[in-house]
Formats: structure tokens, sequence, C-alpha cells
């Protein structure tokens, strides 16, 4: 069993390249990190500022310390964070 993440990101109007650096740029040391299984941000083609990022980890735990890592804190919730109008995160478990 593994632990489920996707998340929605909507842009404030003007600001889609900005929250798009900020995802490029924490997707590679999320990829290093202890536990994580996948990560991948999306973007909708159709509209621009609406970003999807699926995320697996080991367990509960592993997502948790994704949270607290330092590239997420400054990244994510420190630069990316004030640049969204929503964000939306629905949690899942894996089947066997």
């Amino acid at each position: 069993m593994a632990y489920v993440l996707v998340a929605k990101w909507t842009a404030n109007a003007g600001e889609e390249e900005r929250v798009r650096s900020c995802l490029e740029r924490l997707a590679e040391p999320s990829r290093e990190e202890p536990g994580c299984r996948f990560y991948q941000p999306c973007q909708d083609p159709e509209s621009p500022g609406t970003f999807l990022i699926f995320e697996i980890y080991d367990d509960q735990a592993a997502y948790e310390a994704h949270g607290a890592s330092d590239h997420f804190q400054q990244i994510g919730a420190g630069e990316a964070f004030p640049l969204l109008e929503s964000r939306e995160r629905a949690f899942y478990e894996t089947l066997a």
C-alpha cells in the first residue's frame, strides 16, 4: 500500500509562469526524497493557470516529511502558495 496525493493548484491571473517555475524547481528535489515513489507536476494545456500534481509516497509519514522539507517550505509554501487563487488536495491509498 502507498499514500497518494492529487493536488490541484489554480494560479492567480498573470502568475501562471511563476507557478510553473516553482513546480519545475520542486520536482527534482521532491523525487529524490526518501519515501517518494513518484512526483509529477502537470499543466492544463487548455487552461494554463491550472496545475495538477500527482504524488505517491511509501506512507503518510513520507508525505509529511515532504511537506516539512526545506525545498517545499521555501519554494512551495514560500513562493508558490501566495501566487495561487486556490489549492485543493485529495488523499488516497493504493489498493493491492
